[in-house]
């Protein structure tokens, strides 16, 4: 089988990352691998967690320690440099906080083997769901998925959601140093610059959390929104 990569941002997440990790790993491919992508940032016993399961899964759990870390998106490009590194064929970006479900991990990688470049995960078509998020969080997704698409001329359900997957000669075509965001707004943007690739979203259950919205990201993630036109050349590498 195709060589798997999962890329995991982990920080502070000693209450799940385990959990997370065994429900992966007895998944029936042998040829999968997750990188956790960790940075000064986490402070718990997370580390040690990894560590320890580095240690006793055959290294098919790889730590990363980001030192360079600018942001979530700079570790999740880091963990992609990093799969590819390793020869990857199949790259897939997921949560450590327990929002999206390892059970679910065959499907993206079902429609991979398919042909897709790029499996979206949306909560916004049929059978997606969205469990305990609150108001606030579901109208940004929501509403910044119809402001997106308007914007950029996109035709996604879900232009927010951080589960997604891909076949590792698109991913080698970026220059991940020149992308605009350094938070979540990595997602829609790497959707954007992905729009002419062979693409489908795949429904998931998404489950939220009450964490803080903070208007200096709204104002951010906006600005970027209206820069990713002109951005979108400057992304992709050389060769």
């Amino acid at each position: 089988m195709k060589k798997v990569t999962i890329i995991i941002p982990v920080a502070n997440e000693e209450s799940t990352i385990a959990n997370i990790l065994d429900r992966i790993l007895v998944l029936p491919y042998p040829n999968l691998l997750i990188f956790p992508i960790m940075d000064k940032h986490s402070h718990d016993a997370t580390e040690t967690i990894v560590d320890d399961y580095e240690a006793n899964t055959n290294h098919r759990v790889h730590k990363i320690f980001y030192e360079e870390s600018t942001g979530i998106a700079s570790c999740i490009f880091k963990g992609y440099e990093e799969a590819l590194k390793d020869n990857a064929d199949y790259i897939i970006e997921m949560d450590a906080g327990g929002s999206h479900s390892p059970e679910e991990l065959p499907k993206f990688i079902e429609l991979l083997e398919q042909g897709y470049d790029c499996a979206w995960g949306s909560r916004f078509i049929a059978g997606g769901m969205d469990d305990n998020m609150p108001w606030y969080r579901l109208l940004l997704s929501r509403g910044g998925t119809i402001l997106a698409n308007l914007v950029l001329g996109t035709k996604l359900k879900d232009m927010t959601s951080g589960f997604e997957a891909y076949q590792a000669d698109v991913l080698r075509q970026f220059d991940f140093s020149k992308f605009l965001s350094k938070g979540h707004m990595y997602n829609t943007e790497i959707r954007y610059y992905c729009r002419n690739c062979k693409s489908i979203e795949v429904p998931i259950h998404y489950v939220g959390s009450s964490s803080a919205l903070k208007a200096r990201t709204v104002i951010r993630a906006l600005r970027i929104l209206f820069k990713l036109k002109a951005n979108a050349a400057g992304v992709k590498k050389l060769t």
